[in-house]
């Protein structure tokens, strides 16, 4: 995950697409005298929450972001079906052993400053870069093989052909092979370079300030600009492979603008006005006003089942300590790491309130770590443990795991402490902040307060991933049809593995961290679920994640809205998807005037 690392990078949920105008915009002028004076380009505009934390995909851990526009992989999956298709791969052949794959690139492909893109960049992409322990990035979990964490290997057969060996059948790995290959022209000195720690180059190599031209790419787009708080700026690749049926370049679409836009009630207003062409995901708040509003503002309404990926509220399970000061108050690390405890707070979460008010009746429960739109999601039905709304069941469970309820009726543990932690989100989010409000008040039901702490994406990434210095937080991941896209969340040993992190590397080391059965067992059960190539047995395996993950919560499910979006009935040859709505075949979609 990034919060997902798939095989396709595509799969980003709520991806967020945008085009520039032209060089007077670049230039900093008003946009809408631009788009009413400018020779007429095509070009879409649309916005997200926050600036970019990276341009380095390698480095990335959030979504959405650019890297699915200005890269691309070996191969992609089909946005509506899932289905695995040709990317810079024209073909690849398994061989019967299921130990090697082969692949064939498609000929004459060029970087975007028109040097070819040949063999060796994928070979120095994986060997150089995801495969080498120098470089942090989450890609390295979803690669390894088997119960010893083994790594791929890969050689080069001639400029147009690779091949990849793995130590045993790993049924993932074909999907896995989406990954950005990166230019080893512009890259491997950065990678080869030791700057004065001992530490590649490469881990500050195109970072935000990177000046946009030197940041090379293979995808549709490349980054003509960017400024901080405003706007990226994406321009079509002239070298990018895609052709039409009459063999016209792709994508039609020549400029975008994804503009920084730090708030859903600025990002609507900007949409109704015409400053937007797209708002995606929609707030099920908004439908109501949208849908009315379809004729006058020339623009439809797409919406699909509920968002791929998962919403949660997820306790620090981590026992350790940093330089000798516990990572979680070991009053508070006791309660988080009981059982009874992280029930009775599910139990106490009314989310049929949730859809009812945050998400305006168009959302859907949350009940397991899979999206329900994969072949190996475990519906409730079929044996998944579920905590619907019951406050009295989740104050039994507290007083039966030691809790006791002062004359005030606020909730105290054995040794008299008020039960009191901080509950943190991303403050951009509106829909998170709804949430998070309503859970603070149902919790001081059952006597429990939360201080509720909306703060920058960017500081709770930082949290989560680098200082470890939180309580609680609601969070989400992006989902898709592979379950082993997550294996880098359920590993105990991966990179997002967030409700007990491991210090990552360079970071300091982490005293005391313990891992407990059940954790083990489900990154165990997710190496099992990569190792077989049986499909029945595999969803048998995947079964089991998910019952464990519900059973022990450390992730307590939520829910999630309709997938939704608002589209200018100028954009033609839209094929809306429930995994990655309105824009996922960019390529082939074209603006009218």
């Amino acid at each position: 995950m990034q919060l997902r690392q798939t095989g396709r990078l595509r799969r980003l949920l709520g991806i967020v697409l945008a085009i520039v105008g032209s060089s007077l915009l670049l230039s900093g002028c008003n946009l809408d005298r631009f788009r009413v004076e400018a020779v007429q380009v095509p070009e879409i505009i649309t916005s997200f929450l926050g600036d970019p934390q990276t341009f380095n995909s390698a480095l990335s851990k959030t979504s959405p972001n650019v890297f699915a526009l200005i890269y691309e992989g070996l191969i992609t999956s089909h946005g509506i079906t899932g289905e695995i298709q040709p990317a810079l791969a024209e073909s690849w052949e398994i061989s019967e052993d299921n130990l090697a794959i082969t692949f064939r690139l498609r000929k004459g492909l060029r970087w975007s400053d028109g040097h070819p893109l040949t063999a060796d960049d994928v070979i120095f992409s994986y060997r150089d870069i995801y495969l080498n322990d120098a470089i942090p990035t989450g890609a390295r979990d979803i690669l390894r093989v088997g119960v010893t964490g083994a790594l791929p290997t890969v050689e080069k057969i001639d400029d147009r052909q690779v091949v990849f060996h793995v130590p045993e059948p790993f049924a993932p790995f074909l999907r896995n092979t989406g990954l950005p290959i990166l230019p080893r022209h512009i890259l491997a000195a950065s990678v080869q370079t030791l700057d004065a720690d001992g530490k590649p180059l490469f881990l500050s190599k195109w970072g935000v300030g990177t000046p946009p031209q030197e940041i090379v790419t293979n995808g549709m787009y490349t980054i003509a600009s960017y400024v901080t708080g405003q706007r990226i700026v994406l321009q079509r690749n002239p070298y990018y492979w895609r052709r039409g049926p009459m063999g016209e370049p792709q994508p039609y679409v020549q400029r975008f603008i994804w503009k920084i836009v730090e708030n859903r009630d600025t990002q609507l207003l900007k949409f109704r006005s015409g400053d937007l062409d797209v708002a995606e995901p929609m707030r099920p708040e908004d439908f109501p006003l949208l849908k009315r509003e379809e004729k006058r503002g020339n623009f439809r309404v797409e919406m699909g089942g509920p968002r791929p990926g998962t919403v949660f509220i997820s306790f620090n399970l981590n026992k350790g300590s940093r330089n000798g000061k516990p990572l979680v108050d070991p009053i508070k690390s006791k309660w988080f790491n009981t059982l009874a405890f992280r029930q009775a707070v599910a139990y106490a979460i009314d989310r049929d309130k949730m859809i009812a008010n945050t998400f305006r009746g168009l959302g859907a429960k949350i009940d397991s770590p899979l999206t329900s739109q994969s072949p190996y999601y475990l519906p409730p039905a079929a044996g998944l443990p579920v905590y619907n709304y019951d406050p009295e069941k989740a104050k039994q469970l507290l007083l039966e795991a030691g809790f006791r309820y002062n004359d005030r009726n606020e909730l105290l543990d054995a040794n008299g402490n008020r039960v009191r932690f901080t509950l943190l989100t991303n403050a951009e989010n509106t829909i998170r902040v709804s949430m998070a409000a309503q859970i603070k008040q149902d919790l001081a039901k059952i006597g429990i307060q939360v201080d509720f702490t909306p703060i920058a994406f960017s500081a709770l990434v930082d949290k989560l991933g680098n200082t470890l210095d939180w309580e609680c937080h609601l969070l989400g991941f992006t989902g898709g049809v592979e379950p082993h896209s997550g294996f880098n969340i359920w590993s105990p040993d991966g990179s997002l593995h967030s409700f007990n992190q491991k210090p990552l590397p360079n970071q300091p080391p982490i005293e005391g961290r313990q891992v407990a059965d059940w954790e083990q067992k489900i990154g165990d059960l997710y190496i099992q679920g990569a190792q077989e190539l049986d499909e029945d047995k595999r969803r048998q395996i995947y079964a089991q994640t998910q019952i464990i993950a519900q059973e022990q919560l450390p992730f307590i499910h939520l829910a999630t809205e309709l997938l939704m979006s608002a589209v200018r009935n100028t954009i033609q040859g839209v094929q809306f998807s429930d995994l990655e709505g309105a824009l996922w075949n960019l390529y082939e979609i074209q603006v009218t005037p």
